[in-house]
């Protein structure tokens, strides 16, 4: 059950990797967290492994599998949140599709369809969905996580997709400047995750930070 004065975060993108951290270390410190991600399995193991620490005081996870390109389910969703808690204090959008690499000149027509409705279209999509619940809160804050690797050889469709993506967080970052909400981006340090083995296979991931320990570090940011 979520206290009265717990904050409330939307995490898009929750059952793994950065989005996944992010999630539990927010349900850690209190917070109550909605966890948006399309795989069951994957939020379910953030739900049990944030159990398993059993901390005092910790927050909840509200499991919300979906898509976040159906429109009409995010805006159920927010309507939800709405009328549960009235506002949002957070929202981190962590959803992405990593596109294999490619040449440019071999792009496979169904992953850069995929990488548009993603990462660009569902953003813009949610970005005014969300706003009106972050605008409620005293502290609401929307944090996006640039990658920049547009114009990089075999990046095509990653790279153009989440330039666009970031390109939409960065005009509402300059809107609200002196309004609400606000809004943050954060260039992550490279991670152990399995979208960067997929881009970078055979790399030595001893050097490459953990999801974990970047998002304490994101986390004191907000």
């Amino acid at each position: 059950m979520t206290s009265a004065s717990a904050k409330i975060a939307l995490v898009t993108g929750a059952s793994r990797g950065l989005g996944a951290a992010m999630a539990e270390g927010l349900a850690a410190r209190g917070w109550h967290v909605v966890a948006v991600a399309r795989t069951v399995g994957g939020l379910e193991e953030v739900d049990d492994r944030l159990r398993a620490l059993a901390l005092p005081g910790a927050g909840a996870l509200t499991l919300a599998p979906m898509d976040i390109t159906n429109d009409d389910a995010m805006r159920h969703l927010c309507r939800s949140v709405h009328d549960r808690w009235g506002r949002l204090d957070l929202w981190i959008h962590s959803a992405i599709h990593a596109a294999p690499l490619s040449p440019a000149g071999h792009l496979d027509q169904k992953d850069w369809d995929k990488s548009v409705n993603i990462n660009i279209r569902a953003t813009g999509m949610l970005i005014p969905m969300v706003e009106p619940l972050l605008r409620a809160s005293a502290e609401g804050t929307a944090l996006f996580f640039d990658d920049p690797r547009a114009g990089s050889k075999f990046f095509s469709a990653y790279g153009a997709s989440k330039a666009a993506q970031i390109a939409l967080a960065r005009s509402w970052q300059a809107e609200t400047a002196t309004t609400a909400p606000r809004v943050l981006i954060e260039t992550p340090r490279p991670l152990a995750t399995a979208t960067r083995a997929r881009f970078f296979p055979g790399e030595d991931r001893a050097p490459l930070a953990q999801p974990r320990d970047e998002a304490e570090r994101l986390i004191s940011l907000i």
